[in-house]
């Protein structure tokens, strides 16, 4: 965690907790480079484990509510989302390419592969359907229903800091679920522009919650009692760890690992 220079005047990226932007309370700061120039061009915050609570105890909250919300209502907030998302394509973009170093056209490449997992989250109302078997054996009929979790929670890489997050967040929400997403340190701001968006679209307060920082967040999300599901994309290493520890846990894990362009792995234990 490299220091800032207080007399050197950057941006200052904090948190978005129950609807809106919070300063974190830690002390504790990271540096978001500029890479085309190599200088300090922002202060993030580093959440602490006591913050990690308090955007969980939102989504806790927000998910009575919004697991009774009509499924043509979210499909509704995921619509305005596509509209916001496309409207916003430059602002995402010139924000993926001044943290993270990309060309524009490649970020406004992942914006777009973003942008379609928005889209399929759009028909929820179809893909939430559940099946009936009348007879399936003797005077035995048989019927599946989806229903969401809870709470789950997204941990995201560097390289592709808005499209992994709409890869999870989209269809998480979407299926009544609230969120917690950790994105990376060190290019946070495509996050808190896709929580504005989806308060802007109408999610309400808590659905969608950003706790930005290092492992200290993440430990306490793989530990917390509250969260149901954990999503990663990484180092093969850390899925690994991240997999067994949610995992002792009693949560669900999709974890993984070693991803390269759009390819991954899926570690089940074994990386």
């Amino acid at each position: 965690m490299a220091a800032v220079d207080s007399t050197v005047d950057v941006r200052h990226v904090g948190c978005w907790i129950d609807g809106q932007v919070v300063d974190s309370s830690s002390g504790r700061l990271g540096t978001v480079w500029d890479p085309a120039t190599g200088e300090p061009q922002a202060r993030v915050d580093f959440a602490s484990a006591e913050e990690v609570d308090l955007a969980v105890a939102a989504a806790k909250r927000a998910f009575p509510a919004w697991r009774e919300t009509p499924l043509s209502r979210r499909s509704e907030i995921m619509f305005r989302m596509r509209e916001l998302v496309d409207a916003n394509r430059q602002k995402l973009a010139k924000a993926i390419v001044s943290e993270h170093g990309k060309t524009l056209s490649d970020a406004m490449g992942e914006v777009a592969r973003g942008l379609e997992n928005i889209e399929f989250a759009c028909g929820i109302p179809n893909l939430l359907k559940g099946s009936f078997t009348e007879q399936a054996s003797r005077g035995i009929d048989v019927y599946q229903i989806r229903q969401p979790l809870g709470v789950v929670a997204g941990i995201t890489p560097f390289n592709f800091p808005a499209m992994v997050p709409m890869w999870m967040f989209g269809n998480a929400i979407a299926c009544g679920n609230t969120f917690v997403l950790k994105p990376s340190e060190k290019d946070p701001s495509a996050s808190l522009i896709l929580a504005d968006l989806l308060s802007q679209a109408g999610l309400p307060n808590g659905v969608f919650n950003v706790v930005q920082g290092d492992r200290i967040a993440v430990d306490r999300l793989l530990d917390h009692p509250d969260i149901k599901a954990i999503s990663f994309v990484g180092s093969t290493p850390v899925a690994k760890s991240i997999y067994e520890t949610a995992t002792r846990n009693a949560k669900r894990v999709q974890s993984l690992g070693g991803a390269k362009n759009l390819g991954a792995h899926r570690c089940r234990g074994r990386c």
